[in-house]
């Protein structure tokens, strides 16, 4: 499968850092490369690069990056994530997995020009519910679940089990 990138917009620190946190953080769990985010934060950027080095994986993410260019630059598939797409079932297998996505996911009113950049505009769903729960659906569902229990070569990981918590420092 090619890479899937994850572009953030209308990011308000301010106001969003808790769901754009939980963007990234799904994104890298459910098999992303990394994430774009359109206004600049560092301390997301520190949040999530503090994750991915407990936990492995080479996720990236890079915040401040002007939205049109790199959507317009991309030299894959764009996927906008919206209510008012195609449904999902029926968008997922027109979506290559061979070619590398860009999946967009807005933080507020998206510009017509998502709509229009957009190869694929996917509606997960047709009532009121988060970008992270779309973004989770969809990501399970293009990827056939395949990253849910991914090794990412961490120097922490978590064992699964039916009760309590075990989270192996494997460090030591």
């Amino acid at each position: 499968m090619a890479d899937i990138w994850i572009m953030r917009t209308g990011h308000r620190p301010e106001r969003d850092k808790r769901v754009t946190t939980h963007v990234a953080l799904s994104s890298r769990a459910l098999g992303a490369k990394g994430i774009y985010v359109d206004t600049e934060d560092p301390v997301l950027e520190q949040n999530i690069r503090s994750v991915v080095d407990r936990f492995g994986g080479d996720f990236t993410i890079q915040t401040g990056v002007k939205w049109k260019s790199v959507v317009k630059d991309f030299p894959g598939k764009v996927v906008h994530l919206t209510m008012y797409g195609q449904r999902v079932d029926e968008a997922l297998p027109k979506i290559p997995r061979d070619e590398d996505i860009m999946i967009i996911v807005g933080a507020e009113k998206v510009p017509p020009d998502v709509y229009q950049r957009a190869d694929f505009n996917v509606s997960v769903g047709n009532q009121p519910h988060s970008e992270i729960s779309a973004l989770a659906i969809f990501l399970d569902r293009f990827t056939g679940g395949e990253a849910l229990y991914a090794d990412r070569h961490g120097r922490m990981t978590v064992i699964p089990n039916e009760r309590g918590k075990t989270v192996v420092d494997l460090s030591k």
